[in-house]
């Protein structure tokens, strides 16, 4: 492959148009292969890779017609340039409608016979660069490369596999950090809509003031700051999907409009009078349990029913304990690699520390963790000085459990040691205390209300 992007093939039954264009296209910095007929500008193909073909319309024993019909069939990344005379334009223009990229009229002035031979390797070039851009977000988003063998993963493997072609909405909820997005990202390039745009929101990310112009787009002179037009990313995910992270923080007076947007399939700018037509996918995602805010009066029953068509609960990472091995060995090679370090695995030590460890943060945490131990790692394996102090700790809750049976406590003195122990340990944060204990705010809020009681009467 030459720096232009790759090489021409010329195909001409007469020897000497073939020389004199790959002369003047060699001259420029171009590799040039030549051939004599379409068969054996067919056999060149099948033998190394070309960027463009550039061939003669008349030739004695292959048309230049049927050897476009050829390459388009077989290589259609290639583009074909044809040469043709001057009363034979019409035929060239045809073969522009059977797929050829450009023709040139004999005779041939260098200049555009340059000019349009870059382009066309240009072009090609550009073409199997994006196709081998796709080739790697499929692999890196199709279902399978989520990683998990445990049964509640196969479950959510198995859920993708069969939504990934329905027009259906699709509600993903779990904790923050169990790859939510990611789930969103398989399904988009698991459906027919791949080719066209996937477009993440994170709905608690964005100013409610600029929410509404953000997704829907907003018209010249709508408001202060509106100096021009401005398309929405509903129009920018046209014919692909849209993810709306953190659903529940919509406000309710945009939660009605998109109640509207999937009932009416079609968006209106901010200031404008008139609607546009959009063919999107929604797939939504929250943290909270969505029923509970309904019923909470902060989001709309109507909207809730129409996004959880079907639903995907991602299980957090305690619940997928059998998981954390190989999470743990594809993050190793991830940031070892990035970090241009020799590590080659982790000590069982250090690997049961993770596994003890409650993972309020799911599998974003444990892939800060692997990472940050990547870095300060001395050796070839992960030890546990190489972690972090809550994980190097994650035993110590063991502790507590064995020291209350030595010192005979009620289980109810038990429950408020360990209480406590995880609530130091989360810095005092209750959502991820609750988390790590396996129950609701509400219920810990109880507890430890129940807990500041006693303590006062005793």
């Amino acid at each position: 492959m030459t720096e232009s992007g790759g090489t021409i093939l010329v195909v001409d039954d007469e020897q000497e148009m073939r020389m004199l264009l790959q002369d003047v296209l060699q001259e420029r910095g171009h590799r040039v292969a030549v051939a004599q007929s379409g068969h054996e500008a067919l056999k060149r193909l099948g033998e190394e890779e070309y960027a463009v073909v550039l061939t003669d319309l008349r030739m004695k024993e292959m048309q230049g017609i049927e050897l476009l019909g050829e390459i388009k069939r077989s290589y259609p990344d290639i583009n074909v340039i044809l040469m043709t005379a001057f009363g034979s334009v019409e035929s060239a223009i045809e073969a522009m409608k059977q797929g050829a990229y450009d023709y040139l009229v004999k005779p041939i002035k260098n200049e555009e016979l340059v000019r349009v031979a870059e382009r066309a390797v240009r072009e090609a070039a550009l073409r199997r660069e994006v196709n081998r851009l796709r080739r790697e977000v499929l692999k890196e988003y199709s279902f399978h490369q989520i990683l998990g063998k445990s049964k509640p993963m196969r479950e959510v493997f198995d859920l993708i596999r069969r939504v990934a072609d329905s027009p259906t909405n699709v509600l993903i909820t779990g904790e923050s950090g169990t790859g939510k997005e990611l789930v969103a990202k398989a399904i988009h390039y698991n459906s027919e809509r791949r080719d066209a745009p996937f477009v993440p929101v994170n709905c608690a990310a964005i100013p409610e003031a600029l929410l509404e112009s953000e997704l829907f787009g907003h018209v010249k002179g709508a408001f202060t700051d509106a100096k021009s037009d401005k398309r929405g990313l509903f129009e920018e995910a046209q014919k692909g999907t849209i993810f709306l992270d953190e659903i529940s923080e919509l406000p309710l007076m945009l939660q009605a409009k998109l109640l509207r947007v999937i009932q009416e399939r079609e968006i209106r700018h901010v200031g404008a009078t008139r609607s546009i037509p959009v063919d999107v996918r929604i797939i939504a995602a929250t943290n909270l349990a969505l029923a509970e805010e309904v019923k909470a009066k902060r989001f709309r029953e109507d909207l809730f029913y129409r996004l959880n068509v079907i639903e995907i609960r991602m299980p957090p990472l305690r619940e997928r304990r059998e998981d954390i091995p190989l999470l743990v060995e594809a993050f190793l090679r991830k940031c070892a690699k990035a970090s241009h370090k020799e590590i080659r695995g982790m000590h069982e030590s250090a690997l049961a520390l993770l596994m003890d460890y409650p993972w309020p943060g799911n599998v974003r945490e444990l892939e800060n963790v692997i990472e940050r131990a990547v870095t300060l790692a001395r050796g070839e394996k992960i030890v546990p000085e190489d972690l972090p102090p809550n994980v190097q700790g994650a035993r110590g809750e063991r502790k507590v459990i064995d020291e209350a049976a030595e010192r005979i406590l009620p289980l109810e003195e038990v429950e408020k040691e360990y209480i406590l122990r995880i609530l130091e340990k989360t810095g005092g944060n209750k959502y991820q205390a609750a988390q790590a204990l396996g129950i609701d705010r509400k219920t810990l809020y109880r507890k430890l209300a129940e807990i500041e009681e006693k303590e006062k009467h005793q």
